[in-house]
């Protein structure tokens, strides 16, 4: 189970909108000062965006929730989200090889679309199970 800290933002109709707190970019260990993957962290933790979660617990805004998700959706979002445009972008670029160059990067292009779009419009979110911390 992979789990995370949450601050309530607002509750409406059982739906919690939360944002996550700020961590350094890997939370292994206390060498953040010399660590790589924290200095990153600095740059990107500016972009965090507000997620809305079912939440069945009596919370409002300023609590702290614990978000949880499990691994094999994890590893689902990820084999939607990353792996298969970039299969079937191999696959157009193969089928689009036998026009040229030309024909191999439409072809690529076309078939990271088709992957992007078969991911968007399955419209599977992983369970995001919010808990009162």
């Amino acid at each position: 189970m992979i789990t995370t800290e949450a601050q309530v933002i607002s509750v409406s109709n059982g739906v919690a909108r939360v944002e996550t707190s700020i961590t350094s970019g890997c939370g292994g260990c206390q060498s953040r000062s010399s660590c790589g993957v924290s200095g990153l962290g600095k740059y990107f933790s500016n972009n965090r965006k507000a997620v809305e979660v079912h939440c069945d617990a009596n919370v409002c805004a300023g609590d702290a929730l614990q978000l949880s998700m499990t691994e094999g959706d994890l590893l689902k979002a990820g084999l939607l989200a990353y792996l298969l445009p970039s299969i079937l972008a191999l696959v157009g670029a193969g089928i689009g090889a036998a026009w040229g160059d030309v024909g191999a990067v439409l072809g690529m292009v076309a078939g990271f679309g088709v992957g992007f779009l078969v991911a968007k419009l399955s419209r599977w979110t992983p369970r995001l199970v919010a808990k009162k911390a």
